[in-house]
């Protein structure tokens, strides 16, 4: 990127959208502000040290360092904005709607801190309700014209389709990007922050390589509503077709079908593809159920019924109970069992807890007597902390979790899972029981080696 066509970028919220964001956007030649109200946070980004776990981040903050401001102060860095990033949360309310307090406050912080002068592009990255953009805009609006100042507002929405664990590399070389924005100014700001990944300008970083055979990345450009609906609807739809592949794997063990030729045989047709189509214990994270459970709620609010939303989260809510059944299946009793749970995060390569079925199936095997060791390579720190009364022996290798255990369930697939030597943990087991909650291990050579097994689907 040329300096002439760099911008000055304040990021506001420094959790997994806003840090990507903010070191991608470094990292492209841009100057970059990155804001949080927790100092700790604040401090351990300025020593160099991620405060989230994701693939490449330390590596970045080392190489970007020159070009990304880390402070809690967000009115010293508005008035030379060129684009304002509100990366916050946006927590569940119980009816499932989104909270809008950070939001709201960011934006409040913004119309009584900014001057005339230059008119900043404020962009919503945060997942948000429709019609957010409009109330960001008020809401500066409102602010400003209480100091008395007359100047316009640029408000663009700019969702994030980021997968936690390879969330650099999902913002380096995206799909597509989306703006959505009712004023060309905006929109136009926005093709130049993101030209050199549109472009692809840039020289990869060595931790987050080009994909062989990349192609380069769209430029969607549509109404702030329309863009605001997209994410809901991509997300809504992703979560729909595992749900909806777990569902045919429950038919296909009742007549003895294979779900992986099942996915195999519809995924090779071109319009439904073989991406999540992995049948399992169900999906979870930050993202899908808090966004199928958001877009329930907005149609609620116009007396609009989604009943395939409503299924997509019933029958992910079934799929994290039939992990226990199998258990119960192949055990008879859970009381006086002790079950092995392999993987707590929702997804490898991360260590988000955030709705992951391990943390459900743990409960029940705990409600039904059940005595349960677990082992994850990167989230047993963040479990004793988020759940610090959950009666759970945490261990320190897979040895060690699979010793006495009656039964081990496979619930996130880390890599290093698919490297156990099952005969040597089977000899350590007292009883030979595997449930693979993921469908990633060789049920012939556990079998093989003794083991009862059972999958999903299969």
């Amino acid at each position: 990127m040329k300096p002439k066509d760099s911008l000055k970028v304040v990021i506001v919220g420094t959790g997994y959208v806003g840090l990507t964001t903010g070191l991608s956007l470094a990292y492209l030649g841009h100057k970059v502000y990155c804001i949080d109200k927790n100092q700790e946070v604040v401090e351990n980004l300025k020593k160099g040290i991620p405060t989230i776990y994701e693939s490449g981040l330390k590596e970045l903050l080392e190489e970007t360092k020159k070009d990304i401001t880390f402070s809690d102060e967000l009115a010293t860095y508005l008035p030379h904005a060129d684009v304002i990033v509100i990366a916050v949360g946006t927590p569940s309310k119980s009816n499932g709607d989104c909270d809008l307090t950070y939001v709201e406050g960011v934006a409040e912080e913004i119309g009584n801190n900014l001057t005339p002068g230059k008119v900043p592009v404020i962009v919503n990255k945060s997942t948000v309700p429709v019609g957010t953009c409009r109330r960001v805009e008020v809401v500066v609006q409102d602010k400003l014209q209480q100091r008395d100042i007359d100047m316009d507002v640029l408000v663009a929405s700019n969702p994030e389709f980021l997968r936690e664990g390879v969330a650099l590399n999902d913002t380096l070389y995206p799909d597509r990007i989306v703006v959505g924005a009712d004023d060309v100014r905006a929109i136009n700001v926005m093709r130049q922050m993101y030209a050199p990944i549109l472009e692809q300008t840039f020289t990869p970083p060595k931790v987050v390589p080009r994909p062989e055979g990349y192609e380069l990345p769209a430029f969607v450009t549509a109404s702030a509503t329309s863009a605001e609906l997209i994410k809901y609807a991509s997300n809504a739809f992703l979560a729909m077709k595992i749900s909806f592949i777990n569902e045919f794997a429950g038919l296909a063990e009742k007549v003895g079908a294979d779900i992986q030729e099942v996915a195999r045989g519809i995924g090779l047709d071109k319009r439904i593809g073989p991406r999540f189509l992995m049948a399992g214990a169900g999906w979870g994270g930050s993202c899908f159920p808090k966004d199928t459970r958001a877009i329930l709620h907005t149609g609620s609010q116009y007396g609009y019924e989604m009943p395939l939303v409503e299924s997509t989260i019933k029958v992910n809510q079934r799929q994290r109970l039939c992990m226990v059944e199998k258990l119960q299946s192949l055990l008879k009793v859970i009381r006086g069992s002790t079950i092995g749970i392999l993987g707590l995060s929702f997804k490898p390569d991360t260590d988000d807890l955030r709705d992951s079925p391990s943390i459900d199936i743990i409960h029940r095997l705990l409600e039904l007597g059940g005595r349960v060791k677990v082992y994850d390579p990167i989230a047993m720190e963040n479990c004793k902390k988020q759940y610090p009364d959950l009666d759970i022996e945490y261990c320190s290798s897979i040895e060690e979790l699979v010793k006495g255990c009656d039964a081990v369930t496979l619930i996130t697939d880390w890599k290093e899972f698919s490297y156990i030597d099952w005969e040597e943990a089977g000899d350590l087991m007292r009883q030979k029981i595997i449930v693979d909650g993921r469908n990633m291990l060789q049920k012939e050579d556990l079998k093989e080696t003794g083991f009862q097994y059972t999958g999903v689907g299969r």
